[in-house]
């Protein structure tokens, strides 16, 4: 089967109003769009890392949805190259804020905390005919040319280099 085509545009939908289990058929449906477009399975610790991060920053936007909207209708995943945005839509006007950061040790109420510290973006906008689309982007990291060895010929990072204090 061939894989995805890098520079075209993809989509995937999943209809979440009529059964139960939102969140986990949410996080199935992305786990197999990201098999099917290449991120899983993952071909370095960074891709596992990243495809990890968008099945969780998914199961968070659904579950907001769940408890502080009228509940998610829809999934939409839309995939062109590197770039994944994951789309969740409800029925609910009032668009989400970030509030201030609850205690640690408290469960619950880090949802949209853990999306803004993983995703490249996230925002929200009105649909039409009422309602709102909750969304994030992030990029797949590229892929690891080695398994952290370095071959010959490779370089390494380089140097940072700090501007030079002025004599005054």
């Amino acid at each position: 089967m061939p894989g995805p085509v890098e520079g075209r545009t993809e989509r995937r939908r999943l209809p979440l109003e009529t059964e139960s289990g939102a969140v986990a058929r949410s996080r199935e449906f992305t786990r197999l769009a990201l098999q099917a477009w290449g991120w899983l399975p993952a071909r370095d610790a960074d891709g596992r890392a990243a495809a990890d991060d968008v099945l969780l920053m998914t199961s968070e936007l659904v579950t907001n949805a769940c408890q502080h909207a009228v509940g998610p209708y829809a999934l939409e995943l839309t995939r062109c190259g590197p770039l994944l945005r994951v789309s969740v839509l409800d029925r609910d006007d009032r668009m989400p804020v970030l509030g201030a950061p609850y205690a640690r040790a408290r469960p619950g109420g880090h949802g949209l905390r853990v999306v803004d510290r993983l995703a490249a973006a996230w925002g929200s906008e009105p649909v039409p005919g009422g309602g709102k689309r909750v969304w994030l982007e992030t990029l797949r990291p590229p892929a690891e040319p080695t398994t952290g060895r370095r071959h010959r010929g490779q370089l390494g990072p380089l140097p940072v280099r700090r501007p030079r204090s002025r004599p005054r």
